[in-house]
């Protein structure tokens, strides 16, 4: 009898090894496939040990290019944060990984897809409806919510003891006191220890970055180029460099802002499943990127444009949390997005020094900032006394109101 196939997104450790197992002991043919998003790992030591778990085959796909180009500089234009401080580095990549495991499922002609994501958290939403939304027709194994998995699987000892039966290699050294994700744009620590909200991290925690009281005593000075709201060029002119490809840039970001103590979080978020959760975040790129496209718009950017575009950023934010990145709402708000940043060019002047992001100036060939009508000094730009008449028309409605409350004592 010819065996079902299951494309498993596999990472490597424990939780997705035992069920790379699990599912061949249920009698499915599984595919792994390992998403290259940047995490930190030894992908060929991967593809090896889901191989000797008994996977038919291993696809080890290498996306960071494209988590760059179409997930972070999107997110980037949209000043996309949630919650007014979360970076969103998890749940931009979600949606990659939907993209390309779905893609294997179609050409391996295989029914279902299965991922290791737990029934309490944000990752089983952002992929289930991922893959819904990328294919209507397709079946999802998510062994945390069946009944059969969690009464063999109590705790992390029964995972070991399977691992141990059935020969899956579990790393000798002791694992850390809480759980990580690691990609491109930036490393999470949550979880174990951290679950206590007042737990203090300390700093060899820290892996993309150091801490910024551990940053050098030496300023670094560099030039971010934009053009439609995208990063298209960084120059370090101290050190006579310049980076253009966007992943190139991205990693250079990465780097200097880690040396230079940029990007550290800590939090207590709200889940999409309606749990709070608290977690440790380093993003050094994103955040330096962040603070300069902020920057160049208030030169570059129509005041009623960011206004309504402002609007828009929380709720983009929250869709990309939620797993909404493929959805009409998340198309319409793109296509929004999209057209505010048809003039947003132009270069920042950044100063990176222990934590902070400085910024020193700004230009743009789209600049909306007239000097003479600003200025204190220069006479001209438009008559000052034409100002009393506009104060005196917004002053009608706060007139009217306050005569109305009078009367009313």
């Amino acid at each position: 009898m010819k065996k079902e196939k299951v494309v498993l997104a596999y990472s490597g450790g424990l939780d997705t090894s035992v069920i790379l197992k699990w599912l061949i002991d249920k009698g499915y043919e599984v595919i792994a496939y390992v998403a290259d998003v940047g995490q930190d790992d030894d992908f060929e030591e991967v593809k090896k040990k889901a191989e000797k778990i008994g996977a038919s085959k291993v696809f080890i796909k290498e996306l960071k290019e494209e988590f760059v180009t179409d997930y972070i500089f999107p997110a980037i234009k949209a000043n996309a944060v949630y919650e007014n401080r979360y970076l969103l580095g998890t749940a931009l990549a979600r949606p990659l990984i939907a993209k390309h495991h779905i893609d294997i499922a179609e050409k391996e002609n295989a029914a279902y897809v299965s991922h290791g994501a737990t029934g309490k958290g944000n990752d089983q939403v952002r992929f289930e409806l991922g893959f819904y939304a990328l294919n209507p027709k397709i079946k999802v194994l998510a062994p945390w919510k069946m009944q059969e998995f969690l009464d063999t699987f109590k705790g992390r000892t029964d995972m070991l003891n399977y691992a141990k039966e059935n020969n899956i290699p579990v790393k000798a050294s002791l694992s850390k006191p809480y759980s990580e994700d690691d990609n491109l744009m930036h490393i999470s620590h949550e979880a174990g220890v951290l679950e206590d909200p007042k737990y203090k991290p300390e700093s060899d925690m820290l892996t993309k970055m150091v801490s910024p009281q551990q940053a050098p005593d030496k300023e670094t000075h560099i030039e971010i180029h934009f053009k439609d709201g995208i990063p298209v060029k960084v120059v370090n002119p101290e050190e006579n460099k310049t980076f253009v490809k966007p992943l190139e840039l991205f990693n250079y970001l990465n780097l200097i802002g880690g040396q230079n103590g940029i990007g550290l979080l800590d939090m207590v978020e709200n889940r999409f499943v309606g749990i709070k959760s608290r977690g440790v975040y380093e993003t050094p790129g994103g955040t330096i990127l962040y603070k300069a496209h902020m920057d160049i718009e208030g030169i570059a950017m129509d005041r009623e444009v960011m206004r309504l575009r402002n609007m828009l950023s929380p709720v983009f934010s929250e869709l990309v949390y939620n797993g909404f990145w493929f959805s009409p709402e998340m198309d319409f708000l793109m296509a929004a997005i999209n057209k505010s940043q048809e003039l947003i060019d132009g270069v920042v002047y950044i100063t990176l020094y222990k934590g902070n992001v400085i910024i020193d100036g700004r230009e743009s060939p789209s600049s909306l900032y007239n000097k003479e009508l600003s200025s204190m000094d220069i006479e001209g730009g438009f008559d000052q006394k034409d100002s009393a008449g506009f104060i005196k028309i917004n002053a009608i409605r706060l007139m009217a109101h306050n005569a109305i409350m009078r009367r009313k004592k």
